[in-house]
């Protein structure tokens, strides 16, 4: 029995990189609560597109969100509660598009918090349209002559913007995108997962992606390393690119404190207002 799942019927057309996706969170979950990590304590979010399915398919905790913002509500669960590990499920449209504000601002901060990207270079939902990931030539509904633009590089972007975890990832390499799900949500920053997921009815990369994945051997040993492995456009190296060891933004702001776990009576409340009142 999968006790992760929901009564949703999925809906992703039979193929799709989301179904890897799904699989590998549902592993990386059970993993971390070997390690200690209950579900009680994992709260998600979505956007909006085909990725934002995983919300009604994954039985955690969290609260859906808007086009571009699952980054900023998750934001809003952790320094709610720090003790909560948050993660958000965004799309390479939603994310960089509509979004692309709030994951600069999020990575720049090292809120620890951890996005999953369904990078599919798409905007499936709506049957086809490119996006900021869209190879240059992506001929869809909006551009049926092919995209003149050249794509965003998520990487590149979220290490430009200071993030402190960076790592890609592919369903295909399941056991392996399951291992960097898992150091991605226990990192203590920002965590940026870019994952390939091709859209088989749309923009259908499996056997691209398939001749170019390469997992690298190391974790990168300076900025510089990850900077270079990130814009390589010979193959595109799975695993790790960056790791920093950094101050998380609730810990600079709260330092251990926690307003759920320690925050006043309702008593000591009034009587603070009270005396306040009474100047």
């Amino acid at each position: 029995m999968d006790d992760l799942a929901t009564y949703a019927e999925n809906t992703w057309c039979l193929g799709c990189g989301n179904f890897g996706i799904l699989g590998a969170f549902k592993k990386a979950v059970r993993i971390l609560e070997e390690k200690g990590t209950g579900r009680e304590k994992i709260m998600i979010s979505a956007g909006i597109g085909c990725h934002g399915k995983i919300f009604d398919y994954l039985k955690l905790s969290g609260l859906y969100s808007i086009h571009g913002r699952s980054m900023a509500t998750i934001q809003g669960m952790k320094i709610a509660n720090p003790d909560l590990k948050v993660v958000a499920f965004a799309g390479d449209g939603d994310a960089f598009g509509e979004g692309i504000a709030h994951m600069i601002f999020a990575a720049k901060r090292n809120a620890d918090i951890t996005i999953i990207l369904h990078d599919n270079g798409v905007y499936g939902l709506t049957t086809g349209q490119f996006t900021p990931t869209s190879e240059k030539g992506f001929k869809g509904p909006s551009t049926p002559k092919g995209s003149i633009e050249e794509p965003l590089n998520p990487l590149a972007l979220m290490l430009e913007a200071k993030a402190t975890f960076v790592a890609r990832g592919y369903p295909v390499k399941l056991d392996h995108l399951v291992d960097i799900m898992v150091q991605a949500v226990e990192h203590q920053g920002f965590s940026f997962v870019d994952v390939l997921q091709p859209c088989v009815s749309f923009n259908n990369t499996y056997k691209r992606y398939n001749a170019l994945v390469e997992i690298l051997d190391h974790v990168p040993d300076s900025y510089q390393e990850a900077i270079s492995i990130a814009k390589r456009q010979d193959k595109l190296p799975l695993g790790i690119i960056y790791k920093e060891e950094k101050l998380p933004y609730h810990k600079a702001l709260y330092g251990d404190w926690n307003p759920v776990t320690k925050r006043m009576s309702k008593e000591e409340r009034i009587k603070r207002i009270e005396a306040l009142l009474s100047r």
